[in-house]
């Protein structure tokens, strides 16, 4: 069926709604709450999304950054809100898979949530500062080793992928680096540009625009496979850290208990936005491979991501700063 003919019939189910509890549902503005600073990945994504969802739905749906504690903030202020599907997280691998194994969390993620939609899955970029003699993998190895404690990684967050990634990366190589985490991706690639810290991994939606322009230098990317917005750049393995992969996803949650006729409406537009023009463009510039699918779905995605993040977790050492 035509793309143009699906999104036709979707926003025509949205029209109809379903049950009662959803008939009348959006009559206000949504929020969008985001765990991290404007400029990173997981914000540059809600707001795409939240511009196609406005659309869809007929009501606002407005970004809320409620950047501290890798997300765990947010997640708390979210997990505790009215379930009436007016309040919105965008969880990420790092609220919902690894943060529960790093800290002692006020709430069970894998409880305070209905799962609405998975939005994305996405690789990390390892960049380095422009004004750094180092231009691939192995030498920055090498410049590692060179500079003992002396060279410092930035993360958008304590636990976040980016630091899990930096983590793997010190044990797989023996080199003594140090973890230098920030209140997102933003500002985690403006501390990379001033050679605050010597290199980082970040997602590509917040680290690309840099490494294209200049202000930053890509070595390469987690994926098994080549990026679509860097195919110039190897995958760590095939610049010689065999074994090397790290993914990173961002998906829709709402309150536990707020009505499935709500969930269903939400995910419909989310997967409708997903499909939409705008968003699948924005996506593939990105790198960004898009989600989908069915609340349920996404529920069986997020319980088998938060068992294998905790195997990763254990093998990296990482620990909360």
């Amino acid at each position: 069926m035509d793309r143009h003919v699906t999104q036709a019939l979707l926003c025509l189910a949205l029209a109809a709604g379903g049950p009662a509890t959803a008939q009348s549902y959006p009559d206000k503005p949504v929020r969008l709450v985001v765990g991290f600073a404007a400029g990173g990945s997981t914000d540059k994504l809600a707001r795409v999304l939240a511009m196609r969802m406005t659309e869809l739905l007929g009501q606002s749906v407005v970004v809320d950054n409620r950047p501290g504690a890798a997300g765990n903030l947010a997640a708390e202020a979210v997990a505790a809100a009215p379930a009436d599907g007016y309040t919105l997280f965008m969880s990420t691998v790092s609220s919902q898979a690894i943060n529960p194994h790093l800290y002692k969390l006020r709430f069970d993620p894998a409880t305070a949530f209905e799962p609405v939609a998975l939005v994305a899955k996405y690789p990390l970029l390892l960049v380095v500062p422009q004004q750094l003699r180092v231009n691939t993998v192995l030498e920055l190895v090498a410049y590692a080793r060179n500079n003992p404690g002396r060279t410092f990684f930035a993360s958008s967050g304590s636990g976040s992928p980016a630091h899990l990634a930096g983590e793997m990366f010190k044990a797989m190589v023996d080199v003594d680096v140090q973890h230098v985490p920030y209140r997102g991706g933003g500002p985690a690639m403006l501390a990379l540009m001033s050679n605050e810290a010597q290199f980082g991994f970040e997602t590509i939606p917040s680290a690309i625009g840099y490494a294209r322009s200049g202000k930053l230098k890509g070595l390469g990317v987690t994926s098994d496979e080549r990026s679509t917005a860097a195919p110039d750049l190897p995958t760590m393995q095939e610049a010689g850290l065999k074994g090397f992969s790290v993914t990173s996803w961002a998906g829709l949650v709402a309150p536990a208990g707020t009505p499935k006729a709500v969930v269903d409406k939400l995910a419909q537009a989310t997967v409708a936005a997903i499909n939409s023009p705008s968003v699948g463009t924005a996506l593939a510039a990105d790198g960004a491979q898009p989600g989908g699918g069915t609340p349920a779905e996404f529920g069986r995605f997020m319980r088998d991501e938060l068992k294998a993040w905790a195997g990763v977790v254990r093998a990296s050492g990482a620990k909360v700063d």
